[in-house]
C-alpha cells in the first residue's frame, strides 16, 4: 500500500474518541501485510507494534502518534427525534454547525446526519449570532424519540464523526480530508517502522498508536508505561498558521517541511534533543520548521515525564484548519516528517541518548 493509500484509508476511517476500532484494524493490517513485528492492542485500541528486529538489550524508542480524532458523543434525544450532543476534544463552535455527520448505531452501522440549529427564519436580529453547542442539535432525519431508537437503533453514547471523504490533488501535492490530526501522524508511524526493516540499528523500535488524545492524551498514559521508552517521536498533525498571521510570526506553513515545537503548555521540549534534530535536518537538506505555542499539547508532555524522564521531540505535520471538520495537508511535508525520523533513529544510540 502507497502513501496516499494509507492516509487515505487512515482519514475516511471513523474513530471518535473510544471508539478507534477502525483505525485499530488498517493498523494492525498494515503492520501484518508489510511484516513490520509483533503487533497486538489492548482494551484501550492502543496499538503496540515491536519490530522483529528488537533484542530486549538495546535502549527503547517510541514511535508514537495518536489514533482519535476530534468527534462528538451522543447524550439526550429529543421527543421531536434530534440528538442533543457533547464535543469530544476541542472544537470551536462557530465551525460546527450545518456541517454532515456520521453517528454510529447500536449494532455498528453508521446513519447520515446534520447538525442543525434554529434556522435563521425563526431568529429575532439579536439571536443571529453564532450558536454555542448546547444550542444545536445532530438532525437523522426522524420525527420521535421512538423511531430514533426502535428504527435507527441509535442511543445515547453513540459516537459521532465529521462525514468527509479524503481528495488529493495532484498538481499541487496537497490533500484534503477529516482527521488529519492525527491519522497522518498513524500513517507515519507506520511507515517509519516500515522504513526501519533496513536498517541495522542501536535501538529497539516500538511504534505505538495511542487512543484519547484529544481529551487529555489518556491513551499516551497508558503506552508510556507498557513501552517504557528511552526516548521518543510523537508524530502530530499540527496546526498551519500561514493563512492568517503576519508573515514574520509563521512558524508552521503547508510545503514548507515539518514543524518541531520547542514549547506547548504540555511540554517544554528536551532542548539537546530538539536541537539535535533540527541539526541534522538542515545538514541533510530535510527542510524543518520550528515553533513556540502558547496553547496545545501532544502525547509529548505524559511520555517525557515517564520513566524517569524521556528525551521527547514532535515532529508535527502542518494541517490547515484542524479541529474541524476539514483540513490541507501536503504530502511533502507528510514525506520529509518520516524520512527525518528514520535519519534520527538511525544515528541514535545508548551513549547518544545519554547526551539528551
Amino acid at each position: 500500500m502507497n502513501s496516499l493509500k494509507l492516509i487515505e484509508s487512515l482519514s475516511n476511517a471513523y474513530g471518535a474518541c473510544g471508539f478507534e476500532d477502525q483505525v485499530v484494524e488498517i493498523a494492525e493490517k498494515f503492520a501484518q501485510d508489510e511484516q513490520l513485528g509483533s503487533v497486538r492492542h489492548d482494551c484501550n485500541l492502543n496499538v503496540y507494534i515491536n519490530s522483529d528486529k528488537n533484542t530486549g538489550t538495546k535502549p527503547v524508542v517510541m514511535i508514537d502518534a495518536h489514533s482519535d480524532e476530534v468527534s462528538f458523543v451522543i447524550q439526550a434525544i429529543k421527543p421531536n427525534g434530534t440528538l442533543r450532543f457533547l464535543p469530544l476534544g476541542g472544537w470551536s463552535d462557530y465551525t460546527v454547525p450545518a456541517h454532515k455527520v456520521k453517528v454510529q448505531t447500536y449494532d455498528g452501522r453508521w446513519v447520515s446526519g446534520i447538525v442543525a440549529s434554529t434556522p435563521v427564519h425563526f431568529l429575532s436580529a439579536g439571536q443571529r449570532g453564532c450558536p454555542t453547542i448546547p444550542d444545536m442539535v445532530i438532525d437523522i432525519g426522524a420525527t420521535s424519540k421512538e423511531e430514533v431508537e426502535k428504527v435507527f437503533n441509535i442511543h445515547i453514547g453513540a459516537p459521532v464523526v465529521p462525514d468527509v471523504t479524503f481528495e488529493y490533488n495532484e498538481e499541487t501535492d496537497v490533500m484534503l480530508g477529516k482527521a488529519f490530526d492525527n491519522r497522518l501522524g498513524c500513517a507515519a508511524v507506520l511507515e517509519t517502522m516500515k522504513e526501519l526493516k533496513n536498517y541495522d540499528l542501536d535501538v529497539d523500535t516500538v511504534g505505538v498508536l495511542s487512543c484519547q488524545e484529544e481529551i487529555g492524551e489518556r491513551g499516551a498514559f497508558v503506552t508510556r508505561d507498557v513501552v517504557k521508552p528511552n526516548i521518543a517521536i510523537c508524530f502530530e498533525g499540527c496546526p498551519a498558521d500561514d493563512t492568517f498571521t503576519p508573515d514574520y510570526f509563521i512558524q508552521t506553513a503547508i510545503k514548507k517541511g515539518p514543524m518541531l515545537r520547542h514549547f506547548d503548555r504540555c511540554m517544554v521540549t528536551n532542548p539537546r534533543f530538539q536541537r539535535f534534530s533540527l541539526e541534522l535536518g538542515r545538514e541533510l537538506g530535510i527542510p524543518v520548521q520550528e515553533s513556540v505555542r502558547s496553547g496545545g499539547g501532544t502525547n509529548g508532555g505524559p511520555i517525557h515525564t515517564s520513566n524517569g524522564g524521556v528525551p521527547v521531540i514532535v515532529i508535527g505535520v502542518p494541517v490547515r484548519y484542524i479541529h474541524s471538520h476539514y483540513g490541507f495537508a501536503c504530502v511533502a511535508d507528510y514525506k520529509n516528517s518520516i524520512k527525518l525520523a528514520v535519519e534520527i533513529i538511525k544515528r541514535l544510540n545508548d551513549e547518544q541518548i545519554k547526551k539528551f
